[in-house]
């Protein structure tokens, strides 16, 4: 039975195989579970590829098989998010199928029965069947196993039968996939003169001085850029600027939140259990039943360091009480100690101040631990730990004014542990310690103890009732029934001060949620045309009112955005910005224009905004310049001129810069041209899976109409 499930869970691997060994299939979207409106549809199709529509029972038929597949490895069924990401499998494995089988036809790729033979119990074994049938300890794989297998097949479960059929139709596709992509990857070739020149590229250093003028020196109120100069740059800049096709929406959420009149019921019926509690003969088995699921009965001992912070300050607990309730975080807790025991690690609670050394320095180091003597002293004295905490500190504590809570053995730095747990009693340690980091000034709030406790926990959440969710939906309706297009929408949430209107730009089609909204599909769908009553959605409509979480959502559609190249009103903003730093580089290289002298000269005479720094080991291939990052021109520029010479001014990414290399390093040591030109060529077939994959699918034409029903 074990060779069975075996062969079960590797067939299912190996339909995925294909969109992972050869497409590098990206994931995500829905499956199943949404409403499906193929009947209020003219059409039965969720897509076209490469001109070949895709019927909506095909391909329900692939998203069983990866949802049975998915069953059979995990054993569970897939929640939301899982079933989003089946869907877009099965998606990629049908653009797979249809894409790839034309290339497949055009090129006269095949795959013989013998092949198939071969793959399966002949010299060329497929690496699911070689690991299927290989003895997990000798190593050594059996083909006669294989043979035996497929002589009783028909012996076996009908699922264990499917599980191979399912497997060995998907052989043959996967083969021709292999040839398909061999013939691309095995072709990559890199030339001895590419070689030469990338080694040139990597390993050549220049030493540089330069000019930079930053484009803030500028204000950005005082560069005025129209609507034309923004279109100007998007047409001769379009290649940078594809988009997918996008939704823009305008939402409103009315969250249905528990009232005083629900936190008042539940604290009434976790009093009437805490006095149960206090006389139940069977204190786990209480708990179990009358916790909320979500969190269940442990019957592990904890230690200080980990139990509830309202259960610490009760501390010492004993053993047969009842705590609480207590309210925190929409949560009702009762906790009654059932148990007591000395742990194996002590735990204890500390605050500290952690003085840094300004550097490696013994004269920093000698520095810091003044100051830490210093503020010590100051404490002696009188003054207020947590005051000198958020005063001093330089790590992360300073805004609980030092406070590390609880902790135990082995969380913390040696050093630290061992003035921590060598203290007997609380209070203020005399000494600074030193450790890693730096000076501590520690200060002991619970000594330690080893002391760890077995506790019984009865949790209710705080949960909006229905009433309060039948108010929240009735005021979601109400601001429904005002809102009958974008100019009414805006108005009526105007018009309620306790409503808060969000924007989401640029939705795709496939989104699972908007902005903080999760599991949203239906809103996303409706945006996309799937409207109420297979109406379709048009810019200014106002959807139905939708449940998502614990929100009403009601939204209206703003924008509708095609696939090609953004808008200027979409990409505004980013536009501006790099319109607005081109006029600005105009001006600064104006200025800088027919300026002689050396760099200071010349920064002497542009004005306080121009700097002059040096930069070493500047490295032609990666186009970055130290202090000023990715400048990519200006490291381009530098090794166009010869050392003491001076570049022209020059628009870089951040600023204007005038470039002077100082020394230009080449590569001593000959190119080892078989080991660069294997790198490289390995580099080049990585990619190159992908590249098939997105080049064959761009070539396709595909028309993604799924959220038609999904």
């Amino acid at each position: 039975m074990a060779l069975i499930n075996t062969i079960r869970e590797k067939s299912s691997w190996a339909v995925g195989i294909v969109a992972i060994g050869l497409l590098l299939f990206i994931v995500g979207g829905d499956l199943i579970g949404g409403k499906n409106r193929l009947f209020n549809r003219n059409e039965n199709s969720v897509g076209e590829i490469a001109g070949e529509k895709v019927d909506y029972e095909a391909f329900q038929a692939a998203l069983e098989q990866a949802k049975q597949n998915y069953i059979s490895q995990q054993g569970r069924q897939p929640d939301e998010q899982a079933m989003g990401y089946l869907r877009d499998q099965a998606w990629n494995q049908t653009i797979y199928r249809i894409a790839f089988s034309k290339e497949f036809e055009k090129l006269g790729i095949t795959v013989s029965d013998d092949e198939l033979t071969d793959m399966v119990q002949g010299k060329n074994i497929h690496p699911s069947i070689r690991q299927a049938f290989t003895d997990q300890q000798t190593g050594q794989f059996d083909r006669t196993k294989v043979i035996e297998y497929l002589r009783n097949l028909d012996k076996l479960p009908p699922q264990a039968q499917d599980a191979w059929r399912n497997f060995e139709a998907n052989l043959p596709q996967e083969r021709m996939g292999n040839k398909y992509n061999n013939l691309l990857k095995l072709s990559t070739y890199v030339t001895t003169a590419e070689v030469k020149q990338y080694n040139e590229n990597q390993n050549t250093r220049a030493s540089i001085r330069y000019l930079f003028v930053p484009y803030f020196s500028i204000s950005d109120s005082a560069v005025k850029v129209s609507d034309e100069q923004l279109q100007a740059y998007l047409d001769k800049n379009k290649g940078r600027y594809k988009v997918e096709a996008g939704r823009s929406v305008e939402y409103v959420s009315i969250p249905v939140t528990a009232s005083v009149e629900d936190s008042t019921a539940v604290r009434k019926q976790v009093d009437e259990l805490a006095a149960q509690f206090r006389t139940a003969p069977n204190d786990s088995l209480f708990a179990k039943l009358n916790t909320d699921p979500e969190h269940p009965y442990s019957s592990a001992y904890v230690s200080p360091a980990d139990m509830p912070e309202k259960l610490r300050q009760q501390l010492p607990l004993t053993v047969g009480q009842v705590y609480g309730p207590y309210a925190e975080n929409g949560l009702y807790s009762i906790f009654k100690v059932t148990g007591q025991k000395a742990g194996a690690q002590a735990a204890a609670r500390a605050s500290h101040i952690l003085i840094k050394p300004e550097g490696a320095t013994p004269e920093a180091k000698a520095a810091a631990l003044a100051k830490a003597k210093d503020v010590l002293a100051k404490i002696k004295g009188g003054a207020d730990f947590a005051a000198m905490a958020r005063q001093y500190g330089t790590d992360g504590t300073t805004a609980t004014g030092g406070d590390l809570g609880w902790f135990t053995q082995g969380r913390m730095v040696p050093e630290f542990e061992k003035a921590v747990f060598g203290a007997t009693s609380a209070g203020l340690l005399p000494n600074p310690v030193e450790t890693s980091f730096g000076y501590h000034i520690i200060k002991i709030t619970a000594p330690k103890t080893s002391q760890t406790y077995q506790i019984a926990a009865v949790q209710k959440g705080i949960a909006p009732s229905d009433a309060t969710r039948e108010a929240a939906y009735a005021r979601a309706q109400e601001l429904k029934g005002k809102a009958t297009d974008l100019n009414s929408f805006r108005a009526a949430v105007a018009a309620d001060k306790t409503l808060q209107k969000q924007e989401a730009k640029g939705l795709s089609s496939d989104a699972r949620a908007v902005n903080n909204l999760q599991n949203a599909r239906e809103l996303v769908r409706w945006a996309y045309g799937a409207g109420q009553a297979g109406k379709e959605t048009k810019i200014g409509d106002v959807s139905e009112v939708y449940e998502i979480g614990d929100q009403y959502v009601i939204a209206v559609l703003t924008e509708e955005r095609a696939k090609g190249t953004a808008d200027v009103a979409s990409l505004k903003q980013e536009l501006s910005a790099a319109v607005r730093n081109e006029e600005k580089a105009k001006q600064i290289m104006a200025k800088l224009n027919g300026k002689k002298g050396t760099l200071e000269q010349i920064a002497a005479a542009y004005g306080p905004t121009a700097q002059v720094k040096t930069a070493d080991n500047v490295v032609l291939g990666t186009g970055v310049i130290q202090g000023l990052g990715g400048e990519p021109l200006a490291v381009g520029k530098a090794y166009g001129v010869k050392p003491g010479q001076q570049s022209a001014p020059f628009q870089g990414e951040q600023g204007v810069l005038i470039v002077e290399p100082v020394k230009i390093e080449k590569p001593t040591v000959p190119t080892d041209v078989k080991a660069v030109r294997q790198q490289l060529t390995a580099q080049r077939t990585a990619r190159a899976d992908g590249a098939i994959y997105e080049a064959v699918k761009n070539n396709a034409n595909i028309k993604d109409e799924r959220t038609k029903f999904f």
